[in-house]
């Protein structure tokens, strides 16, 4: 069937959309998203993209029959890609993940674009990370910084890492609005993974060039206090309890403290302070630190943002993607 990219069933199922390229950071990615839907019940749809900016440069591809052949080609190899990322071991041990409803969904133009208009009124967006070594902050991918700074729900970059029991999903806060969303969104995927929550707080203690100004400033002892207190009553506020929630207040940067704490997490979300049209310019620098160097998979949520209508380049083309033989 062709639907209309962006447009979703508001009375259907929830649903998490994933963003796939053929690359080996897509099919992590495509097996997260495999199990966060079946987790969750939400109707699975993999996207992708094949580029048309030589369309009007190549004689060959003046031919409509064959830009037709490199959509069919790509469609076939992402129904290809979920088929067999759904009979890998790892993704086929959680249960339901075999009877996701999952639809391929294929455009022509910019990748980043058609995601980001699929992402309204969706779960998830579900991207894979680029990112290599050291240098791992320029290779992290325009498509995936595109889609964290202006998609319209919340974004996990998957960075594949070794899950160690018993798992954990942790969560940056301060006591802003954004970090209420970031911690009841927290919770809630905590719930569905059985998992520990763990609630992560920096602070930093007043650093003065003259002693003379030392003398009225508290010492960092009851400034970890202060900070405890304030983390420990905001936690209470937002989930009605503290029960069985780890919290860890730390000083230092907010950013590297999350990422040090994020190692064998099976999730790491943090809040998105982005504002206005530059919202990929002001993302804010804790989300942008974390999306690039956790060594887990990052959910940055955007609390209250209303989504912008996008157009595509050209009408995707959806299609069922048939459910495997049992």
């Amino acid at each position: 069937m062709t639907t209309e990219q962006g447009t979703s069933d508001a009375t259907g199922p929830g649903r998490v959309v994933v963003g796939v390229d053929g690359s080996p950071g897509a099919r992590t990615a495509l097996g997260w998203g495999l199990a966060a839907a079946a987790r969750t019940g939400a109707r699975l749809e993999v996207a992708s993209a094949y580029p048309v900016g030589f369309h009007w440069t190549d004689p060959f591809l003046l031919d409509t029959q064959r830009l037709d052949a490199i959509r069919t080609d790509t469609e076939e190899r992402v129904r290809a890609l979920v088929e067999e990322v759904r009979r890998d071991p790892a993704v086929a041990a959680v249960p339901g993940t075999a009877e996701v409803q999952t639809d391929v969904v294929v455009a022509a133009g910019a990748p980043a674009e058609h995601l980001v208009a699929l992402a309204e009124g969706a779960d998830l967006l579900v991207l894979g990370s680029r990112g290599r070594g050291r240098v791992r902050s320029a290779l992290l991918g325009s498509v995936a910084l595109h889609c964290v700074a202006h998609a319209p729900c919340p974004v996990v970059v998957v960075h594949p890492g070794a899950v160690e029991p018993p798992p954990r999903v942790v969560v940056g806060v301060d006591d802003s609005a954004t970090s209420r969303a970031a911690l009841a969104r927290a919770a809630r995927e905590a719930e569905r993974l059985g998992a520990r929550l763990e609630v992560v707080a920096a602070y930093q203690p007043a650093s003065y060039w003259s002693d003379l100004y030392a003398i009225t400033a508290p010492p960092a002892s009851e400034t970890e206090e202060h900070a405890r207190a304030r983390v420990t009553a905001f936690v209470a506020d937002v989930l009605g309890s503290v029960a069985g929630t780890d919290l860890r207040v730390v000083q230092g940067s907010p950013g590297e403290a999350l990422v040090q704490h994020a190692d064998g997490a099976a999730l790491l979300v943090v809040g998105s302070r982005s504002r206005s049209r530059l919202g990929g310019m002001v993302l804010g620098s804790v989300a942008l630190h974390c999306a690039v160097h956790a060594p887990c998979p990052v959910m940055v949520v955007h609390p209250g943002r209303v989504a912008q209508q996008a157009a595509p380049a050209e009408p995707a083309v959806t299609s069922a993607v048939p459910e495997p033989s049992v």
